[in-house]
């Protein structure tokens, strides 16, 4: 009886949190604070903001929403590192085949501390997973951004 109700309890958390992001209290405005926060926390100010110029030159909704909800909802939880993070990322885009996020996803990878080495077996498990064929896509691509930024592949 005591696991139902610590687990019911649980639920009952995580159902409160859910009904706050869908009522929105204030949150939008927050969640782009934070997103700012994080980006700069991972790129440094000047590439940050040299980012949120690139996606607001493409969309304004598109950058607000980006970095609301790409970084100040989800990068800013707290239960999985950036490091961590980034790797989950490198795996998913590279499975999917987008590369245009996944090259940036990468350098955010290196920013968080992820190695090369630890990248590379990521795309080791997109092999495995989603197909020679993306992984090698994706290790051609690692391969420019590691050249582009002065670094040995």
């Amino acid at each position: 009886m005591q696991r139902v109700r610590a687990g019911s309890y649980v639920l009952a958390r995580h159902l409160l949190k859910v009904a706050d992001l869908v009522s929105g209290k204030g949150k939008k405005v927050k969640d782009y604070q934070t997103g700012i926060e994080i980006l700069k926390k991972m790129l440094g100010t000047e590439r940050a903001e040299s980012v949120i110029r690139k996606f607001r030159s493409l969309s304004p909704v598109f950058e607000k929403e980006v970095v609301s909800v790409v970084f100040g909802r989800t990068w800013a939880r707290g239960t999985l590192d950036l490091k961590v993070r980034s790797l989950c990322s490198i795996g998913i885009l590279s499975s999917l085949g987008r590369l245009n996020a996944l090259k940036i996803n990468f350098t955010l990878a290196m920013e968080n501390g992820a190695s090369l080495e630890e990248i590379v077996e990521v795309l080791l498990q997109v092999a495995i997973y989603a197909g020679y064929p993306a992984a090698l896509d994706a290790l051609v691509l690692l391969d420019e951004v590691v050249k582009s930024i002065g670094g040995e592949s």
